[in-house]
């Protein structure tokens, strides 16, 4: 058996268990997508996940990304899309935003006001996610509501002024929360995403901001409970990493 072979395996458990807490929180399973994340996996892991349906991938470093799907890959299976789900340094957004289809790593007003002045020449829209620090164990994203709600209203102000804005777009939030077997101090991390979320929208008039990305391999199943419109996941899709 190859390394890869029970991929579509474990992707199917995943989706069952997606199925059912989507079904236990009254929601529609489809409405939440899965983010299959490559980090430290090779060409034949993104391959394995296309051909189970995936299309939707994750990379932590821009150098790795840039390796491996700058090649073939993505012109070898049509449709993927490749996000940004890892930190990202300021010395590095030129060559991110030239390779990913999306950035849920955005953690401060700083960096989002780097990414908009640089993307008015962009050919496509660029999706990019707000994360939010909410738990103790993970130091990035915006360290607070009312920093993460300042960093929206600059991103309103610069849409109505059409200034910088028109080659991304704001498309939800991004968080990750503890790494603990307390189930109340992951579900309160989750919680406090979609309260956040759903104050901004009730602020904002932002079409398309409908995202919520938080939920791992350990705790998917509750951030779908929670709300999580999509999940990225590693070690339950290819097991440990090398």
């Amino acid at each position: 058996m190859t390394e890869y072979e029970l991929t579509a395996e474990r992707i199917a458990i995943v989706e069952e268990r997606i199925s059912s807490a989507a079904f236990r929180s009254g929601r529609n399973p489809d409405a939440v997508k899965i983010l299959a994340v490559t980090k430290f996996h090779p060409e034949a892991a993104v391959r394995a996940a296309y051909a189970a349906g995936i299309r939707l991938f994750g990379e932590n470093r821009v150098q790795e990304a840039e390796k491996k799907y700058s090649g073939r890959l993505r012109s070898d299976l049509p449709g993927i899309e490749l996000h940004m789900i890892g930190n990202l340094q300021s010395n590095k957004i030129n060559k991110a935003m030239a390779l990913f289809d999306g950035i849920q790593s955005v953690s401060s007003l700083e960096l989002l006001r780097a990414i908009c002045s640089k993307a008015e020449s962009m050919t496509r829209p660029l999706r990019l996610y707000l994360e939010l620090h909410t738990a103790e164990d993970s130091k990035s994203g915006f360290p607070g509501e009312n920093e993460l709600f300042s960093a929206m209203e600059a991103y309103a102000k610069s849409l109505e002024e059409q200034k910088g804005a028109a080659g991304v777009r704001l498309v939800g939030l991004m968080t990750m929360a503890p790494f603990t077997p307390d189930e109340r101090a992951v579900r309160a991390s989750f919680r406090r995403l979609r309260r956040a979320f759903e104050e901004i929208r009730r602020r904002f008039v932002l079409p398309g901001f409908e995202e919520l990305s938080m939920g791992m391999s350990g705790d998917y199943a509750i951030a779908v409970e929670e709300g999580s419109t999509m999940v990225r996941i590693g070690t339950a899709i290819y097991g440990d990493r090398l």
